[in-house]
């Protein structure tokens, strides 16, 4: 890991921007004399690390006590995009907006991108572990829930998991998710025009965990409560230290 730039934050929070190999990716750390438990963050595809919502909740999460890294996918952020891939988000937007079937399209995209994220993760996942100051357990917290399914299934270090969203994932992590047995907080905004209630409603019945929460809030895509981000660190707080 090699980082490329420092900063103390007004709430005492350590800001690092690092690259591993062509991977860039931001870690967020709180003062602390103690090991902290480790938060992977990640964005809905196609929005970079320097989202402001994902920024607020990376800096909260790490003031609450716990250090947060999240990386841009390849094609998202600072990352190279491709004249293909954009072609196919446009495609997929415009399909959504005329209120065209758009499951191929989509399954076509985000099946693959999926797969290439999950090594890249878990690579990050290696090297900020090695950090002074950084343990396990470790926590999964996002919008990109087809990549949080995934990970949850593949990676036993992984030990508690939030979910935005979830109207739209691929079939395969639908599938997966049944296989996903750690606690899970799953965040739905009921009146979400990206995002099928009744999909999302249906992913949530599908985890295997026997601890599960859905927390269900008026609104569209961008409402979400604030308070639920005070929710989400006690669920970590009971399942991370």
């Amino acid at each position: 890991m090699h980082v490329t730039s420092e900063k103390r934050l007004d709430d005492g929070v350590l800001e690092r921007a690092f690259t591993l190999g062509e991977i860039p990716g931001t870690l967020w750390t709180p003062e602390s004399a103690a090991p902290v438990p480790l938060v992977l963050m990640a964005h809905n595809n196609g929005l970079p690390k320097a989202d402001p919502r994902l920024l607020a909740r990376a800096r909260y999460t790490a003031a609450h006590g716990y250090a947060v890294a999240t990386i841009d996918a390849a094609g998202c952020g600072d990352r190279p995009r491709s004249a293909a891939e954009e072609q196919i988000r446009a495609d997929f937007r415009r399909a959504m907006q005329a209120g065209e079937p758009a499951d191929e399209i989509f399954e076509s995209f985000i099946g693959p991108l999926v797969d290439n994220a999950v090594p890249e993760w878990r690579t990050t996942l290696d090297a900020v572990l090695e950090l002074p100051g950084i343990s396990g357990p470790v926590g999964y917290s996002g919008g990109w829930a087809a990549l949080g399914i995934r990970l949850a299934v593949v990676e036993p270090r992984i030990a508690a998991a939030g979910f935005f969203a979830g109207g739209y994932v691929p079939r395969a992590q639908r599938e997966e998710a049944r296989q996903v047995t750690i606690p899970l907080l799953f965040l739905l905004q009921w009146d979400d025009e990206g995002n099928p209630r009744q999909r999302a409603l249906e992913l949530f019945d599908a985890f295997g965990s026997k601890e599960k929460t859905l927390h269900a809030n008026p609104g569209g895509h961008t409402g979400t409560p604030w308070f639920e981000l005070e929710d989400g660190c006690r669920f970590l707080d009971r399942h991370l230290k």
